[in-house]
This record gives C-alpha cells, sequence and structure tokens, in this order.
C-alpha cells in the first residue's frame, strides 16, 4: 500500500464530503431502530418458523422462494454452523429463550450429524436423514464451525462448546497450515490429504491451492475464537492472517481482493468481488482490535478506507445496491445479492467510524435503505437472495447450503452496536 495514494484518496474523499452534512444522534437512533425491527421482527422469526426439520432433526437442505420444501436435499454443515452463530449472537445481545433454543438445537446437529469422530474435522455435508455424504475438509467449512462453536461459548459458558471450538482449530491447523508460504489451502480429502489438482473445489474452480474468501473466513473465526481463548499460537496465527491480507490478498494497486492464489500466492485472474471488498474492510479492523495490537490497528486502518473508498467509487450502484462482481474495466455481473448488500451496511459505517467523513454514514444508510426497498421479504419473511439491476427479483432459494441468516442477521447486530457507541460517545462530548 502507497502512503501517498491514501493520503490523496482521504484529502478528496474530505473535500467532497464538505457538502453532506455530518449525522447527528437521531441519524443514528433511526438506523439503530430500523436495524433492531429488522432483526427481531422479520429475520431472527423466518428462521425460527421454517427452518427446522422437526421430523428428523436438523434444519431442511433446501426451501426453494416459493417456499417449497425439498425433503431430499442434503444438509451443510455451513448452514448449520451459520444459524448456531447468528441464534447464540442474538441471545447474547437479547437473552430470549426462543434464541437460546434454536442455537441448542443447532449446535446439537452440528455435533451429531457433521463432526468427524475418526479423522477430526466436519464433513461439509450429510444426507438429508443425517448420513454423512460429502466427506470432504473443506478449510471454508471447518472455520465456520470454530466461528460458531465459540459464539456459542460466549452465549453460553458451556465449556463443551469451547473445546470442540479449539479441537477444530488444532486439527485445521495442523493439517492445512502452509508452513512454506503461510496460510492456510482450501481442501482436502476426509483424511486430511490434498485433494486431486482437478477435484473441483466448492468455491467454485479447480487447481486453485488458496482463495481470499476461505481467508477473510479464517480471519473472523480466529477473532471469535481470541475473544475466549487468548492463546498464544493462536495470536500468532492471527498476525500471520493479517500480514497475508496486507502484503498478498488486498491488491495494493487497486484496493481490490484478490480472488485465487497459487500457493506461494501468485493471483490467478482478475475478477473482484465487491461484496468481499467491503466485508474485509471492517473483518479487518475487528481482527487487528480483538488481537488487541495497537500498531496492527493503524497499519490496518488505511487499507480498510481505502477498500471502503473504492467499494463506493467502483462497486455501488446509482440506486445504492452492490454488484456483484466487476473486473479492471467495470462491474461485470450487475445482478445484486443479499449478502453483499448487508455487508456495505456494515462495512461503510465503519469507515465513518474510522474518519468521521459523513459520506461514508450516507452511504451505509443508502445500502440500509436500498434494502428494505428491494431485498425485505414482506410476503415471507427473511431476505430474498438476488436480484436483477433493476430490481427484478432471481430465483434464489430460501434456505440452502449458502442461503442462511448469518449475514444479514450480523448486519444488524453490527449496525445496532455500533450505532449505540456512536450515539454515546457523541452524548459524551
Amino acid at each position: 500500500m502507497r502512503p501517498g495514494l491514501i493520503m490523496l484518496s482521504l484529502a478528496a474523499a474530505a473535500s467532497a464530503s464538505a457538502g453532506t452534512p455530518p449525522p447527528t444522534p437521531a441519524d443514528f437512533r433511526a438506523l439503530s431502530t430500523s436495524a433492531e425491527k429488522e432483526l427481531r421482527g422479520n429475520i431472527l422469526p423466518f428462521w425460527l418458523r421454517n427452518a427446522r426439520d422437526r421430523t428428523r432433526g436438523g434444519f431442511h437442505g433446501a426451501i426453494d422462494e416459493q417456499m417449497r420444501i425439498d425433503d431430499g436435499a442434503p444438509r451443510g454443515a455451513l448452514l448449520t454452523s451459520r444459524i448456531l452463530w447468528t441464534f447464540s449472537a442474538a441471545h447474547r445481545r437479547y437473552p430470549d429463550p426462543e434464541y437460546l433454543e434454536m442455537a441448542r438445537w443447532a449446535y446439537r446437529d452440528l455435533m451429531d450429524r457433521f463432526r468427524d469422530r475418526e479423522q477430526g474435522g466436519l464433513y461439509w455435508s450429510v444426507s438429508a436423514d443425517g448420513q454423512p455424504l460429502d466427506r470432504r475438509k473443506q478449510v471454508y467449512g471447518q472455520v465456520f464451525g470454530i466461528y460458531g462453536l465459540s459464539e456459542y461459548y460466549r452465549a453460553t459458558g458451556e465449556k463443551a462448546a469451547l473445546d470442540e471450538a479449539i479441537a477444530l482449530y488444532r486439527v485445521m491447523d495442523r493439517h492445512a497450515h502452509d508452513d512454506k508460504y503461510l496460510g492456510y489451502f482450501d481442501a482436502f480429502t476426509r483424511e486430511w490429504a490434498r485433494p486431486a489438482r482437478d477435484d473441483p473445489s466448492i468455491l467454485g474452480s479447480t487447481n486453485v491451492p488458496k482463495s481470499q474468501n476461505s481467508h477473510i473466513h479464517i480471519l473472523e473465526a480466529f477473532t471469535n475464537l481470541l475473544r475466549v481463548w487468548p492463546d498464544d499460537g493462536l495470536k500468532a496465527r492471527q498476525r500471520e492472517l493479517i500480514g497475508l491480507m496486507l502484503t498478498h490478498i488486498v491488491d495494493a494497486r487497486t484496493h481490490h481482493l484478490v480472488l485465487f492464489m497459487q500457493a506461494d500466492w501468485t493471483p490467478i485472474g482478475e475478477e473482484y468481488s465487491y461484496g468481499h471488498d467491503i466485508e474485509l474492510s471492517w473483518l479487518l479492523v475487528e481482527a487487528a482490535e480483538v488481537l488487541g495490537n495497537p500498531a496492527v490497528s493503524e497499519q490496518v486502518k488505511p487499507v480498510a478506507l481505502a477498500l471502503a473508498r473504492v467499494t463506493a467509487e467502483q462497486g455501488v450502484d446509482a440506486d445504492g445496491g452492490v454488484f456483484n462482481d466487476g473486473n479492471a474495466r467495470g462491474p461485470a455481473n450487475t445482478n445484486k445479492d443479499w449478502w453483499s448488500q448487508a455487508e456495505a451496511a456494515v462495512g461503510f459505517l465503519n469507515a465513518y467510524q474510522l474518519s468521521q467523513d459523513p459520506q461514508y454514514f450516507a452511504a451505509a444508510q443508502r445500502s440500509w435503505d436500498y434494502i428494505g426497498r428491494k431485498f425485505v421479504d414482506r410476503k415471507n419473511g427473511d431476505w430474498l437472495g438476488s436480484v436483477q439491476r433493476d430490481g427484478t427479483p432471481v430465483p434464489y432459494a430460501k434456505q440452502s447450503v449458502w442461503k442462511c441468516p448469518y449475514h444479514n442477521s450480523r448486519s444488524c447486530l453490527e449496525l445496532i452496536e455500533r450505532l449505540e457507541r456512536l450515539g454515546a460517545a457523541r452524548a459524551g462530548q
């Protein structure tokens, strides 16, 4: 990252923001109240009503956009882990017995059906009736187990959940860490051997040893585990990850993430993912704060602001929605998915907290307003999965291995907590 470019961009942003009025405490309260209403009145109730398979246990593998349940669909550890995180985090914020019951349902499902008791780690999927199906050890799946289990421990204090999170971390770190070039390889067989080169990854590519997608979620999982288990080895890995983000995953020329890499971090492809760019912008700051190293926190802040600035300039449509994908020529996939919008609302608010530039608060408000106009499903509940550029809904499951309550619930929780802190700080001035 070249400091001169950062200074120039921040000066330009300050000049451009001269005409944007600073947010008021009333603005903070209005956005917080709206996020809380959406979380508790729409998102969480949808998943409480519809997600569970009350006959066979666990969760339905698929519910389509017409609310039709596919009883034969495979079930993924990812969905269970993300529901575990969501309702644990919700219960920690709002001690509601329904949220706790849902978190415990997810915890039992993850432990009983997805845990590989022989080889360690979590299976990627099981059949509709709970039998192991895809036994691969995808690092992406392991870290969401760590994320969910550590949050469940934060919410309940149940030591067994923390023990399981630590065990997942240790088995993953032992087998998946690249001791030569650092970071983590993406995919393994059940026995933790590297897969054949032509074996497709669940992240959508073949012959790709490493990805930004896995690494940003390793970062968030390690952050959450560090909150409850400040192990020196884990701290060293987290410091390593942050360094890799700054040197190899964030492209210092473009301020976009490199999506896929060879083992030695040589980039593969030139595509951008605007949603991942803005997501990392705030996860990076959070990771440094929890690590507790002030020098690292100062190091990541300009990078986070650069990611947010470039996302706002290149990845956000005139209506406030975040495009899916792009490249150096501009947006390439102008559809807009639910998770990118959720991350944008948090990422731009984080940028406002770092910079006090009112343009970023306005960007967060625009993201949230766009979500309300185009994504909130006022018929069935929760959010739509994807829309075209003109706002026409794209057929997309309401629940699947990938469609879950984690991004939008987390967005609401982050908005509420951050806006409360902003309001309290303003009141104390």
